[in-house]
């Protein structure tokens, strides 16, 4: 996907468009969380930049305290600076900060995690999450990523956008994953049809077999930003029924009253 995101970014590109700052950010996309270490010759495979410009760019963001680089590894790992930029995005994500107690209240009651993402090209990236007190719960944290079209929180947020924005995640989406396009666009719809009829999107077992959930949007600013709402836990738990008649109606509360309370608090 990194590849994809950095082409369809350059492809589209203006006469403002900065390429070695794309690159840098690129760079720094590809740890999945504080603990990973990668070297030159990873990141260059990952990102399809070349090998050369990866060893600059690497450097500088070193020296600006973005990346941490280890000698005896030969490696680079994520630097305070990333840290610190992802704390004042949070501080300054109003709706996960009102929409918190309400998801701690359903993690608890449903046994289940509850987590709140925005959109990062054709993933849905966690700003929040809540979990449960059961031992079986899904551990995922702030940051983690998941597949936009796998998901129950990126169906939901395709589902609220608007079509020439589907149309665009689409073309990110597939080419990501070519071969398996057409099944995809067939569960998609069917998660649109679920949408449709219940106020939220599904999946079972499909991003991980282990794993199935609900998910439903946020529409905010008239359309201009959407934020999306999971539940999610073990498939064997959470079937179909469980979540059509229990999990899916209780996170349409929590959302409808999050709704409320920053529209009608004006921090939307």
């Amino acid at each position: 996907m990194r590849k994809t995101q950095l082409r369809a970014d350059a492809d589209t590109k203006g006469h403002n468009f900065v390429t070695a700052l794309a690159r840098g950010l690129e760079l720094l996309r590809c740890f999945g969380d504080a603990s990973e270490y990668l070297g030159n010759a990873e990141l260059a495979k990952r990102t399809d930049i070349p090998r050369p410009t990866v060893s600059r760019l690497t450097a500088t963001l070193t020296q600006l305290g973005y990346l941490l680089y280890l000698p005896h590894l030969e490696k680079y790992r994520l630097g305070p600076r990333v840290l610190d930029l992802g704390y004042r995005y949070l501080a300054s994500e109003g709706v996960g900060n009102i929409a918190r107690p309400f998801m701690q209240e359903l993690a608890d009651a449903t046994d289940c995690m509850i987590a709140l993402g925005v959109q990062e090209g054709n993933q849905i990236t966690y700003t929040q999450t809540c979990q449960g007190p059961g031992p079986l719960i899904l551990r995922m944290q702030v940051g983690s990523r998941v597949p936009m079209a796998h998901s129950a929180m990126g169906r939901a947020f395709l589902a609220a956008s608007a079509p020439a924005d589907r149309e665009a995640l689409y073309t990110l989406i597939e080419a990501d994953d070519p071969e398996n396009w057409s099944a995809t666009l067939e569960s998609l719809n069917r998660a649109y049809e679920d949408y449709e009829r219940y106020g939220f999107c599904m999946t079972e077992g499909e991003w991980s077999r282990d794993i199935s959930g609900v998910g439903v949007p946020l529409v905010l600013e008239n359309g201009q930003r959407i934020v999306a709402f999971n539940c999610g836990g073990a498939a064997l738990r959470l079937t179909r029924d469980v979540m059509v008649n229990n999990l899916g109606p209780r996170l349409k509360d929590v959302v409808d009253q999050v709704r409320e309370l920053v529209v009608g608090g004006h921090n939307d």
